[in-house]
């Protein structure tokens, strides 16, 4: 159920107790390092591959939906200790040039409050932590669902708000 690196952040912290800190920290480092270097690979040469991809109606549409919404798809798997895909969403932010500094942000975030959360969750459980969060997949499955449509609705709010966000640019 969790990714390796979960299972190493939730193991280290209740085991060691003491290291979870730093190995939560090393978790972030590791995941935003790795997603820029993959973001910034996409950013060279992803565009030609992606555009050989969006030429039907539908690939244009998602392709215009990504450019306006595609930080939630960045946030929300980064976030939530299930495995959902991730490489893809980086690979299309750096194709479609969405900026590196609000890509790495989005990605800081989410990381630090999966990382930490996990790390302070097997600190309080110890060896209980894993068969925990598979007791609760559901409720982690609701709570991405719910931060995904939480998140739209402020991006919705602030384009109803702001018009000038409405012309298909990213945030």
């Amino acid at each position: 159920m969790l990714a390796g690196v979960d299972a190493l952040v939730v193991v280290l912290a209740a085991v060691h107790g003491s290291s979870a800190i730093a190995g939560a920290t090393m978790a972030v480092l590791g995941s935003v390092l790795g997603s820029l270097i993959l973001f910034a690979i996409a950013r060279k040469g992803g565009e030609v591959y992606l555009s050989s991809h969006t030429i039907s109606r539908r690939g244009r549409l998602l392709k215009r939906w990504f450019a306006r919404y595609g930080l939630l798809t960045i946030f929300v798997p980064a976030l939530i200790p299930i495995p959902m895909p991730l490489k893809v969403f980086v690979i299309s932010a750096g194709a479609l040039g969405i900026s590196p500094i609000l890509f790495a942000a989005v990605l800081t975030v989410a990381r630090i409050v999966r990382y930490f959360g996990l790390a302070l969750l097997a600190m309080e459980l110890g060896d209980r932590t894993i068969p925990y969060l598979k007791h609760h997949i559901i409720e982690l499955v609701i709570v991405a669902l719910v931060t995904l449509v939480t998140l739209y609705l402020i991006i919705y709010w602030l384009e109803r708000k702001n018009p000038l966000t409405q012309d298909g640019d990213p945030l």
